[in-house]
């Protein structure tokens, strides 16, 4: 497929853009257009120049995202580092966009001593991401805080959602319309006395000691299953230190899967599977993984 883009954008476009450089696990083909918008108002206009048949993804900072070594065909839009507003609307309410990293917004949070938002600052990714999967860490998930979003169909046209126009569950998102993106949302916290600073070094000091932080990984890959934990499930399976080509489960935590410098997509997504039917054969559990696999093989 070849991507008319319209002469006005034509400057700004990065084409056959290698995704391992969006991705937190470093791996990934080429975006046959990849686009970063400069505000609401751009994205929209581009949204609006493209042909329909064009598929448009939309990526934050990849976390939880898998991108096959032959690529992504169409046109894939970068929100972090442009669509990242976050504002104090009134003493319980934050206006964020969706490009805005979770961190950030943690911090801006516990700054107006509004909460519970610390958990905010386990989530390695952007608004826009968590809202697609209802991210959660720390025993906090985003959907909980939500009040309302504003996304942006494939035609640019503007929506303002309610919450209850969406299904919503575990690390589970359903919305009305699957063309449209999440440019932000509208949180509601609650008042705190006193700033959390003290309880989110805490709880970062917690997942220092218990994750491979630093490494090339995406964060947890499988759900955990009613009652238990993947970790545990994939650990007592035997299968920590684990490996296929460049890739290997975390000895460190086992619903980790880390790029050690040299791992491919296949890789990551075959020990994937690897780690699926192990599990099932052992315990007689099916795993789900939370990472999202998209693109083509090479």
């Amino acid at each position: 497929m070849t991507v008319p883009v319209a002469e006005s954008f034509q400057a700004r476009i990065r084409p056959n853009e290698p995704m391992s450089r969006h991705t937190s696990w470093h791996v990934g083909g080429p975006a046959e257009v990849y686009f970063v918008p400069e505000s609401r108002a751009d994205l929209a206009s581009f949204l609006r120049s493209l042909p329909e048949t064009v598929p448009v993804s939309w990526v934050g900072l990849g976390s939880n995202l898998l991108v096959r070594d032959g690529g992504i065909r169409g046109v894939v839009i970068g929100t972090h580092g442009t669509l990242d507003r976050v504002d104090r609307l009134s003493e319980c309410t934050v206006y964020a966009e969706a490009g805005a990293a979770c961190a950030r917004l943690a911090r801006h949070c516990i700054k107006w001593g509004l909460g519970p938002a610390e958990f905010f600052a386990g989530i390695p990714g952007t608004l826009g991401g968590a809202l697609a999967m209802n991210a959660g860490a720390f025993g906090g998930e985003t959907w909980r805080n939500v009040l309302e979003v504003e996304t942006l169909d494939r035609r640019g046209r503007e929506h303002r959602r309610a919450v209850g126009e969406y299904r919503v569950g575990y690390r589970h998102v359903e919305p009305p319309s699957p063309e449209e993106g999440f440019v932000s949302a509208t949180l509601r916290f609650e008042k705190r006395s006193a700033a959390h600073e003290g309880e989110v070094r805490e709880l970062l000091q917690r997942r220092r000691a218990t994750q491979p932080i630093g490494q090339w990984s995406c964060g947890s890959v499988f759900t955990n299953p009613p009652g238990d934990h993947a970790a545990r499930l994939i650990e007592t399976a035997g299968l920590k230190g684990f490996a296929v080509g460049g890739a290997s489960v975390s000895t460190k935590h086992a619903n980790f899967i880390i790029n050690h410098g040299n791992a491919t997509a296949a890789d990551i997504e075959t020990l994937i599977e690897r780690v699926r039917e192990t599990v099932e054969r052992t315990h007689g559990v099916s795993l789900h993984p939370e990472v999202r696999i998209v693109g083509e093989a090479a």
